[in-house]
């Protein structure tokens, strides 16, 4: 009994870290995702055997390497990316056939390539490596077609990715799970970038729609032009 009381506790307290994530990232609040990530890498430093906590200091890295990003902080980003990698690594030795694991490798790897371009060879062959063995473990996950979308938005098309071939994994990720505000939020992106602005902005809102609270949502909706 005492051991699933502690389970049962450990779970709650497991969510709680995963709301506050997701809260902060919502609200970029970078001091919270900064506090946060110490803690749950501190937490995966103290079980090097549990994949699951190697994979949550990962995760939160990995969100504050995306928020560095979203305001325009490349070097912050990068830093937080190359605190996360190891993590990722460690959850993938120990987890080798979850597609999550390889899932975050990915975007971390990819968040590192904005503030260090000449870097983009090698963490971006490693991206692209880690997000084909996600799909080879599970090619129905939404959250990796999500993560491939968002590297072949940044891939030039002369390297096999591009805007296009990012709107369809992006509706791929939408066809498996509809209520992905990131999946729309992104599609909006790209289909900006496609000068297909109405269409953004449908995006934009149905992502709104979904997650109210994303902050970074509502900017990219303010600064598309209606036509």
């Amino acid at each position: 009994m005492l051991t699933i009381f502690v389970s049962f506790l450990m779970a709650g307290a497991l969510s709680a870290t995963e709301s506050d994530l997701d809260k902060a990232r919502n609200l970029q609040d970078r001091a919270a995702l900064e506090k946060t990530a110490a803690a749950l890498a501190a937490a995966a430093r103290n079980n090097p055997k549990d994949a699951e906590a190697q994979f949550r200091a990962a995760l939160a890295y990995s969100y504050q390497a995306e928020v560095a990003i979203e305001v325009k902080d490349k070097p912050g980003a990068k830093n937080a990316a190359d605190a996360g990698i190891p993590f990722a690594e460690k959850a993938i030795e120990l987890q080798p056939k979850n597609a999550e694991n390889y899932r975050i490798l990915a975007t971390l790897c990819g968040q590192v390539v904005p503030a260090n371009p000449l870097a983009g060879m090698s963490y971006g062959k490693r991206a692209k490596e880690a997000i084909n063995k996600a799909l080879e473990l599970n090619p129905k996950s939404s959250e990796v077609l999500l993560a491939e979308g968002v590297g072949n938005y940044y891939l030039p098309s002369i390297l096999g990715g591009g805007p296009e071939l990012a709107v369809k994994n992006f509706n791929d990720a939408i066809a498996l799970d509809p209520k992905s505000a990131d999946a729309y939020m992104w599609l909006g992106i790209t289909l900006r970038k496609l000068h297909k602005n109405a269409e953004a902005r449908q995006a934009f809102a149905k992502s709104i729609e979904l997650n109210p609270r994303r902050n970074w949502a509502k900017e990219q909706l303010e600064k598309t032009p209606a036509q």
